[in-house]
Protein backbone atom coordinates (compact mmCIF):
# COMPACT_ATOMS: atom_id res chain seq x y z
CA UNK A 1 0.00 0.00 0.00
CA UNK A 2 1.18 3.56 -0.80
CA UNK A 3 1.61 6.59 1.49
CA UNK A 4 -1.44 8.35 -0.11
CA UNK A 5 -3.66 5.00 0.54
CA UNK A 6 -1.92 4.92 4.00
CA UNK A 7 -2.89 8.68 5.04
CA UNK A 8 -6.37 7.85 3.06
CA UNK A 9 -7.15 5.12 5.52
CA UNK A 10 -6.00 6.80 8.35
CA UNK A 11 -7.97 9.95 7.79
CA UNK A 12 -11.16 7.77 7.14
CA UNK A 13 -10.56 6.00 10.18
CA UNK A 14 -10.09 9.04 12.24
CA UNK A 15 -13.50 10.84 10.71
CA UNK A 16 -14.85 7.27 11.44
CA UNK A 17 -13.58 7.79 15.45
CA UNK A 18 -15.00 11.46 15.42
CA UNK A 19 -18.52 11.22 14.17
CA UNK A 20 -18.78 8.65 17.01
CA UNK A 21 -17.63 10.68 19.36
CA UNK A 22 -19.68 14.07 17.95
CA UNK A 23 -22.72 11.55 17.98
CA UNK A 24 -22.19 10.79 21.60
CA UNK A 25 -21.87 14.38 23.07
CA UNK A 26 -24.91 15.12 20.70
CA UNK A 27 -26.78 12.38 22.43
CA UNK A 28 -25.86 13.51 25.85
CA UNK A 29 -26.72 17.12 25.10
CA UNK A 30 -30.08 16.28 24.35
CA UNK A 31 -30.45 14.09 26.96
CA UNK A 32 -30.70 17.09 29.51
CA UNK A 33 -34.54 17.73 28.76
CA UNK A 34 -35.21 14.64 30.51
CA UNK A 35 -35.18 16.31 33.78
CA UNK A 36 -37.75 18.97 32.29
CA UNK A 37 -39.86 15.75 30.90
CA UNK A 38 -39.77 14.30 34.04
CA UNK A 39 -41.16 17.96 35.76
CA UNK A 40 -43.75 18.37 33.71
CA UNK A 41 -45.11 15.04 34.04
CA UNK A 42 -44.95 15.47 37.61
CA UNK A 43 -47.09 18.52 36.92
CA UNK A 44 -49.46 17.47 34.55
CA UNK A 45 -50.32 14.30 36.29
CA UNK A 46 -51.15 16.37 39.42
CA UNK A 47 -48.12 14.36 41.50
CA UNK A 48 -45.94 17.63 43.45
CA UNK A 49 -46.77 19.02 46.39
CA UNK A 50 -49.71 21.67 46.00
CA UNK A 51 -48.64 23.88 48.50
CA UNK A 52 -50.78 26.55 49.54
CA UNK A 53 -52.41 28.19 46.59
CA UNK A 54 -53.36 24.90 44.90
CA UNK A 55 -51.56 22.60 42.32
CA UNK A 56 -50.31 24.34 38.95
CA UNK A 57 -52.57 23.69 36.02
CA UNK A 58 -51.88 20.69 34.20
CA UNK A 59 -50.97 22.24 30.78
CA UNK A 60 -48.10 23.81 31.58
CA UNK A 61 -46.74 20.07 32.49
CA UNK A 62 -48.12 18.63 28.74
CA UNK A 63 -45.86 21.91 27.74
CA UNK A 64 -43.36 21.26 29.42
CA UNK A 65 -43.30 17.22 28.44
CA UNK A 66 -43.98 18.55 24.68
CA UNK A 67 -41.00 21.00 24.59
CA UNK A 68 -38.90 18.39 26.39
CA UNK A 69 -39.76 15.52 24.34
CA UNK A 70 -39.51 17.03 20.98
CA UNK A 71 -36.04 18.15 21.64
CA UNK A 72 -35.13 14.90 22.96
CA UNK A 73 -36.33 12.99 19.70
CA UNK A 74 -34.80 15.83 17.43
CA UNK A 75 -31.35 15.36 19.34
CA UNK A 76 -31.04 11.78 19.23
CA UNK A 77 -32.59 11.69 15.47
CA UNK A 78 -29.32 14.01 14.63
CA UNK A 79 -27.10 11.82 17.07
CA UNK A 80 -28.19 8.69 14.85
CA UNK A 81 -27.51 10.42 11.30
CA UNK A 82 -24.11 11.93 12.98
CA UNK A 83 -23.25 7.70 13.40
CA UNK A 84 -24.38 6.94 10.42
CA UNK A 85 -21.90 8.18 8.50
CA UNK A 86 -19.34 7.33 10.65
CA UNK A 87 -20.13 3.78 10.23
CA UNK A 88 -20.42 4.28 6.28
CA UNK A 89 -16.56 5.89 6.34
CA UNK A 90 -15.22 2.99 8.09
CA UNK A 91 -16.58 0.43 5.29
CA UNK A 92 -15.89 2.92 2.49
CA UNK A 93 -19.88 3.02 1.83
CA UNK A 94 -22.39 5.86 0.97
CA UNK A 95 -19.67 8.07 -0.84
CA UNK A 96 -22.86 10.59 -1.23
CA UNK A 97 -24.65 10.02 1.60
CA UNK A 98 -21.19 10.98 3.79
CA UNK A 99 -21.07 13.86 1.55
CA UNK A 100 -24.41 15.18 2.10
CA UNK A 101 -24.81 14.28 6.20
CA UNK A 102 -20.98 16.53 6.15
CA UNK A 103 -22.82 19.37 4.46
CA UNK A 104 -25.92 19.59 6.59
CA UNK A 105 -23.39 18.66 9.81
CA UNK A 106 -21.18 21.72 8.51
CA UNK A 107 -24.24 24.21 7.94
CA UNK A 108 -26.34 23.55 11.44
CA UNK A 109 -24.25 21.48 13.98
CA UNK A 110 -21.88 24.62 15.40
CA UNK A 111 -19.47 24.05 16.63
CA UNK A 112 -18.04 20.16 16.40
CA UNK A 113 -20.22 19.37 13.67
CA UNK A 114 -18.83 22.22 11.63
CA UNK A 115 -15.21 21.68 11.96
CA UNK A 116 -16.03 17.55 11.49
CA UNK A 117 -18.18 18.45 8.67
CA UNK A 118 -15.55 20.14 6.72
CA UNK A 119 -12.78 17.72 6.91
CA UNK A 120 -15.09 15.51 6.06
CA UNK A 121 -15.75 16.69 2.79
CA UNK A 122 -12.47 17.87 2.25
CA UNK A 123 -11.35 13.99 2.69
CA UNK A 124 -14.12 12.69 0.55
CA UNK A 125 -13.26 15.12 -2.19
CA UNK A 126 -10.08 13.54 -2.72
CA UNK A 127 -9.77 11.20 -6.03
CA UNK A 128 -7.71 8.82 -3.96
CA UNK A 129 -10.89 8.47 -1.40
CA UNK A 130 -13.21 8.48 -4.40
CA UNK A 131 -11.45 5.35 -5.65
CA UNK A 132 -11.56 3.77 -2.43
CA UNK A 133 -15.16 3.75 -2.14
CA UNK A 134 -15.32 2.67 -5.51
CA UNK A 135 -16.88 6.21 -6.94
CA UNK A 136 -15.12 7.34 -10.51
CA UNK A 137 -12.97 10.13 -9.82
Amino acid sequence: MDSQAQQDTEHLKLLAIFHYVVAAMMALWASFPIIHFVVGALLAFGKLDEGEHGPPPAFIGWFFMLFAGTWICVGWTVAICTVMPGRKLARREGHLFCLVVAAVMAATCLPFGTVLGVFTIIVLMRPSVKQAFGVPA
